[in-house]
């Protein structure tokens, strides 16, 4: 086998491998059997609701099985097929079946993506807050070319995008902004970006042309659907009503519309100002702070499964994610999975998707990795 057909085989089989791990493969075969015969239960449809969720979680089993099934026995077939043209010495058939595991590589590895979306809100739309840190301008330059990014991304991969909230910066930038990506499993590529984001560059707002690192948060957390109910107690809230400001800082509205709540016992913050009815904004806001109520609750969940202790850090040297170097050389590197890219502006223009593949995965095998960050 040649160097090249090797290196197709060794990326699908490692594809494959984290899908199975993913799965918990053997658990997943006697689900399905089980998920089998459950529907061919005529009782099953006596309860509508819980059929429906059946069907569902019958259907994605199968998806994902049948898929690594037929993707392990195309690449049998690809090797079966090399291995004859190097019996016969025979290059084209050698260079279609080289081609064949190409392909197969490719589908693998957007497959063991798509697999790794499985959890309990992955499939939904998600609100994607950036927030800017401490550093004036400079870090609220940082914060929109942040916004910017993830719009980008979003769209790119077919997502619609709405800002939900937008705090213009004192003399450029964003000084906060939410947005609301829709699309299906939006959150669930999305989750992995929640953090602090770290940019090195020398400053267009600094006439001595020095070297300047910015810090800005991001947080990510899913749209949740009416029938999950969130408790929350309206006593807990302090509700607050503003004027809603738009790019440049121009006052959108001539009204107090723009509505801000702060749950007291947690110090979660929302706030929508994408409307012109207060009513509908503190609706949105509701939404968005039970969202947030329950990305926290299933954050708490799995800190509690995986015995780590989670917690929220100041916008600064904290739980840092990832640094972009613009200046002396151009560099992104994630500090989680030590993925990097040279073309720090494709990522800022949306190109975040092996970032966000490699964060995923981790998840799944949940491998420690000691990455040392860029200066």
């Amino acid at each position: 086998m040649r160097a090249e057909g090797q290196a197709h085989i060794d990326r699908i089989e490692a594809a494959l491998a984290l899908v199975r791990q993913s799965l918990d493969w053997e658990r997943a075969l006697r689900e399905l059997d089980e998920l089998n015969a459950r529907v061919e239960d005529p009782t099953l449809w006596d309860d509508p609701k819980q059929a429906q969720a059946i069907m569902r979680e019958q259907k994605r089993l199968e998806s994902a099985i049948g898929t690594v099934n037929t993707i392990s026995a195309e690449m049998a077939d690809a090797i079966e097929f090399i291995e004859l043209g190097e019996a016969e010495g025979d290059d084209d058939t050698i260079n279609e079946g080289l081609a064949s595991l190409e392909k197969l590589a490719a589908r693998a590895d957007a497959d063991k993506v798509q697999a790794l979306l499985s959890g309990e809100a992955d499939a939904n739309d998600a609100y994607l807050e950036v927030h800017a840190g401490a550093g004036g301008t400079e870090s609220q330059d940082w914060a929109e070319m942040l916004m910017r990014m993830y719009a980008r991304w979003a769209e790119k991969r077919g997502f619609k995008v709405e800002t939900v909230e937008y705090q213009a910066g004192e003399a450029a930038g964003i000084k906060s902004a939410t947005l609301l990506i829709k699309g299906e499993n939006a959150y669930g590529y999305a989750k992995t970006e929640s953090g602090v984001h770290r940019l090195v560059r020398i400053s267009p707002y600094d006439s001595s042309a020095r070297r300047h690192t910015s810090f800005s948060s991001v947080w990510v957390y899913p749209v949740i659907d009416d029938d999950i109910e969130i408790e929350i107690v309206e006593s807990d809230l302090k509700i607050d009503t503003y004027r809603a400001s738009g790019a440049g800082g121009q006052h959108v509205n001539t009204t107090d519309s723009a509505v801000r709540i702060t749950h007291q016992p947690t110090g979660i913050v929302v706030a929508s100002q994408n409307d012109r009815s207060q009513h509908k904004n503190r609706a949105t806001a509701m939404n968005m702070l039970k969202a947030r109520l329950f990305e926290r609750e299933m954050a708490e969940r799995e800190a509690a499964a995986s015995g780590e202790y989670a917690e929220k850090t100041e916008i600064g040297w904290g739980h840092q994610i990832r640094s972009y170097v613009l200046q002396p050389y151009q560099m992104v590197k994630d500090l989680r999975t030590g993925e990097t890219s040279t073309a720090p502006g494709d990522v800022l223009d949306g190109a975040i998707d092996p970032f966000i593949s490699a964060a995923l995965a981790q998840r799944v095998t949940g491998e420690a990795v000691q990455v040392e960050d860029v200066e």
